[in-house]
């Protein structure tokens, strides 16, 4: 591996033009077809396995032409004190209204407040409601704009008017923060390199990578149904790692210079070494990315394929467009140190002589490892404490900040018609099996009614071939409650004896029955899943490593922090701390897929800082070195790097706590405090404990297993020369290439 690095890093120096050449025309290629590609629509969000995806499927084929999955929206009024909405001056207001909202091509259906019984028991409050024919986010400008004004004319008439329901979907909006974070990562790696053009290298083929990943992704949004959050999520990922990768590279590179190798040399085992690093903490990355595709939701496998798309791309530019924009650099970038060199005299002696921050932390490590160790793992504890009161759910209006139409929409309909009529259930009772259909219709909805928690419980609506009914349950809880969760479940139970007297079969779907069945769908697989990730990884480790304990370890801290994180989230997003600061205006369950999500991209990003600062105390230990002393070594070459890394890294993640849509505004603050949590206390301070405490038995392989495996020498062993031998006898010393 080391060997075949190395010489795709010395040709990529060497054909430094022919190597731009293409990137350039991969970027744009991918630009030309993102501009010229159908804008992405809203993904199709499908649970393949549950029950309320079953019934949706159903509603599709016994009620054609209902536009099951199209975008609705719910104009709802109030009048103003003292009046009522059945008073004939607010009454015209509203049938003016209902007349304009049932213009315009998408619109399938519009219901009259006041012929279908939407007006509140006190008469202030009345909804209509408007039915389209396709999703959310497909509804065209035009569309939007007349729901907006009709509601604009009723306003402007007297009434109070808000927007509920998803019709005004929008693509989500990152804010000026994700520009900070990106010049945050700027500052950092020139105070890393102290020189522009050197921190500007990975600066600028990050945005390369991500600027192909990104344009592919949009280029097959709309042939692929992908949602405008898959190239966001690719973007956040993709611009973190790319950065990373490539600083560890010229990292390298900058250190084989103060070697006293030659440019093209030093660019090649820059690659040779730090690019195996980079090339197997990708695969981890990407393991844990596509393994998100066992969950079997749609939506998050296309998401965890675009990240990994997007990530190998950055594995790829590091490895070869970055020894050869090093090529076109020159003598502009420094060895490493130089600048200490220039200060001259005895400043510059006692400089050099002094060790560095990475080499004094990890001999403090290696003196007081337990007490480091414990200190550590507490801490994560104490983090995680919070993540035993783990709520999941999916976001509602309820959840949108009070500023937004839908949220205050959310709260007028929850004055007039109480919580549960944000989230009506709708039960679908498929009775093509039964002998008497409208028997079957009526014992369901006599049922419903008998349980805890219902509100209301509309007459049986069949469709034309009498076969089948939908009935509709307003419950008494919001959508988001443990309550209404039970009511569903209850409804479930009920059907199966129903089922056993009539042979009709009863199905629960709508969102939050929807909701509820994607929060356990993704509970069941969230073992499943880490017991896949974890394992590949963890042999993909052992095969990096050559140790049995070590990718354990790596594996057991990575369990302490995402803890942690997800304590944290939880914190925040649930319990309200800190909630003003990370601009969070409405509390409640955590996002359903972020645990596992946050599994998936935590592990990867966690086994990068481990491959690559123990790669360096593992390479330090094959060349005889002692294993305390290894560890020292490994911080002192790669703590700086390291800690520039995870700086980076949390910078371009928190610039994503500013989006305007939550799911990213979590992930983007659950991503960071991880990473914080996996660098800093993990990866710095409980992984060199464990190894001083471990000593030789960290490295231990048994001897059946280490003639099995195969030898991919990630420490770059086979770059080692014979003794006076020079950088240019290393393609000539075929003894020593070893792949």
């Amino acid at each position: 591996m080391a060997t075949f690095l190395y010489k795709l890093g010395r040709l990529a120096f060497r054909r430094r033009h022919f190597v731009a050449l293409i990137w350039v025309a991969l970027l744009t290629l991918a630009g030309v077809g993102a501009a010229s590609a159908p804008p992405a629509g809203n993904s199709s969000f499908s649970i393949p396995g549950t029950e309320a995806q079953k019934a949706f499927d159903l509603l599709e084929q016994r009620f054609p032409g209902a536009s099951a999955d199209g975008a609705t929206a719910r104009v709802v009024f109030k009048a103003p004190g003292g009046e009522k909405m059945t008073d004939a001056g607010n009454k015209a207001t509203v049938n003016k209204t209902v007349k304009e909202l049932s213009h315009g091509s998408e619109v399938a259906s519009v219901a009259d407040p006041y012929t279908g019984h939407a007006v509140s028991k006190d008469g202030t409050i009345a909804y209509a409601s408007v039915k389209y024919k396709v999703s959310g986010m497909e509804l065209e400008d035009s569309s939007r704009t007349a729901l907006e004004d009709a509601a604009k004319d009723a306003r402007d008439a007297g009434l109070t008017v808000e927007i509920g329901g998803d019709a005004l979907s929008a693509a989500p909006e990152t804010g000026a923060t994700e520009v900070i974070g990106i010049a945050i990562a700027a500052v950092v790696l020139v105070i890393t390199f102290g020189s522009l053009l050197a921190a500007g290298l990975p600066l600028l083929t990050a945005i390369i990578g991500v600027g192909i990943g990104v344009s592919t992704v949009t280029a097959l949004a709309h042939a692929l149904d992908l949602g405008t959050t898959t190239s966001t999520l690719a973007t956040m990922i993709g611009l973190a790692v790319g950065i990373d990768y490539a600083l560890f590279i010229v990292s390298r590179y900058r250190a084989e210079l103060a070697e006293g190798r030659e440019r093209e040399e030093a660019a090649g085992r820059a690659v040779g070494t730090a690019g195996s690093a980079v090339v197997f903490a990708g695969l981890t990355v990407v393991i844990a990315l596509v393994g998100l595709s066992v969950v079997n939701i749609p939506m998050l496998t296309k998401m965890g394929i675009a990240a990994a798309g997007t990530v190998v791309v950055a594995v790829l530019i590091a490895l070869t467009m970055i020894p050869a924009l090093l090529g076109y650099a020159g003598r502009r970038v420094k060895p490493a140190g130089q600048k200490s060199r220039l200060l001259g005299g005895a400043r510059a002696a006692k400089k050099a002589a002094r060790p560095n921050m990475g080499t004094r932390w990890a001999s403090f490590v290696v003196r007081r490892p337990v007490a480091v160790l414990l200190l550590g793992v507490i801490g994560l504890g104490a983090a995680a404490v919070p993540a035993a009161s783990l709520e999941l759910g999916l976001p509602d209006d309820g959840s949108q900040p009070v500023s937004t139409t839908q949220r205050r929409a959310y709260d007028l309909l929850s004055e007039g018609f109480g919580p549960g009529f944000n989230g009506p259930l709708m039960v679908v009772v498929d009775a093509k099996k039964s002998d008497d259909p409208k028997a079957a219709f009526t014992r369901v909805t006599d049922d419903i009614k008998g349980l805890k928690d219902v509100v209301t419980v509309t007459p049986a609506q069949p469709n034309k071939a009498g076969d089948t009914a939908t009935v509709t349950v307003i419950p008494n809880s919001k959508p988001s409650s443990t309550t209404t969760e039970d009511l569903v479940h209850a409804i479930r139970d009920a059907g199966s004896g129903i089922k056993a007297k009539t042979d009709a079969e009863v199905l629960v779907t709508g969102s939050t029955a929807m909701n509820i069945d994607v929060s356990q769908k993704l509970n069941d697989a969230l073992f499943p899943y880490l017991a896949l990730v974890v394992g590949l990884a963890f042999l993909l480790l052992i095969v990096v490593f050559r140790s049995l304990l070590v990718p354990l370890k790596a594996a057991l801290g990575f369990l302490l922090s995402v803890l942690a994180a997800l304590g944290a989230v939880v914190a925040v997003f649930q319990w309200g701390w800190l909630s003003g600061l990370m601009g969070v205006e409405e509390t409640g369950p955590v996002m359903s897929m972020m645990p596992i999500f946050m599994v998936g991209v935590v592990f990867g990003l966690a086994m990068d800082y481990e491959v690559f600062l123990v790669t360096r105390m593992r390479e330090a230990y094959v060349h005889d070195e002692k294993p305390g002393q290894a560890i020292v070594t490994g911080f002192r070459h790669g703590a700086r790097v390291v800690t520039a890394a995870a700086v980076i890294m949390i910078a371009v993640f928190s610039g994503f706590i500013g989006s305007s849509e939550s799911m990213i505004k979590m992930i983007g603050f659950g991503l960071a405090i991880a990473v914080f949590f996996d660098a800093f206390i993990v990866r710095m301070a409980v992984v060199p404990a464990v190894l001083a405490l471990l000593g030789r038995r960290a490295w231990w392989l048994p001897k059946w297993l280490d003639r099995v495996l195969p030898n991919v020498d990630v420490e770059g062993e086979g770059l080692r020369t014979e003794p006076g031998s020079g950088p240019k006898d290393l393609d000539e010393d075929r003894e020593l290439v070893r792949v």
